[in-house]
């Protein structure tokens, strides 16, 4: 799992971005190529928290009207409590939550309309591609198309656990893919800062 997550985590989609040739006086500069990496795990960790807290939330509230005697309200705390502690049920909708926050996140913060604005403000274009709406379009599409595998990665990760303790019947062992996920992220940003550090004290 920790080499799933370093795997995922580094792994990235690179669009090539090409600069326009400039002319300046007599001489022609030829344009700059570079590209645009969009990551595959785009939205982190967020999801997971974002569908951890909306399953864990019903539960508060009705633990907490239950209280007041009411037979309908302990009959759904009773119920809850029952859905939470079926593993299978639980990792099902917790599988469908985390992708479909992911979904949500990522179109949330990724603006692909920014993107091609600043690239076509800059000069600079996708090879293949025309500047303005189609290549907001393509980088659109490329997102979309990304998130997918990214999500479906988040969601195992986060049901591991529960798949685990279902198939074992161990509960004693607490094996947190978030955790992971989160303590692997946080090592490789560390690792790419000192390098970034080493870097600039060479230079």
């Amino acid at each position: 799992m920790t080499y799933a997550v370093v795997v995922v985590s580094d792994a990235e989609r690179s669009i090539p971005i090409a600069y326009a040739r400039a002319v300046r006086g007599a001489a022609l500069s030829q344009g700059a190529a570079t590209y645009l990496p969009i990551r595959l795990l785009q939205a982190g960790v967020i999801p997971i928290i974002f569908a951890l807290s909306l399953l864990l939330l019903p539960q508060m509230a009705l633990s907490m009207l239950s209280a007041l005697n009411i037979g309908f309200l302990q009959g759904a705390s009773l119920w809850y409590t029952t859905f939470l502690a079926n593993p299978w049920e639980y990792c099902a909708v917790y599988f469908f939550f985390v992708v479909l926050f992911t979904y949500f996140y990522t179109a949330v913060t990724f603006e692909p309309h920014r993107i091609a604005e600043n690239l076509q403000k800059t000069g600079a274009f996708v090879p293949g591609v025309r500047p303005g709406p189609e290549t907001e379009s393509y980088i659109g599409s490329v997102v979309h198309r990304i998130t997918f595998p990214g999500a479906v990665f988040l969601g195992l990760i986060a049901v591991s656990p529960s798949v685990v303790q279902g198939l074992t019947g161990v509960t004693t062992l607490v094996l947190g893919g978030t955790a992971l996920l989160i303590a692997v992220q946080v090592a490789l940003d560390l690792a790419q800062k000192l390098d970034a550090q080493v870097s600039l004290r060479e230079y």
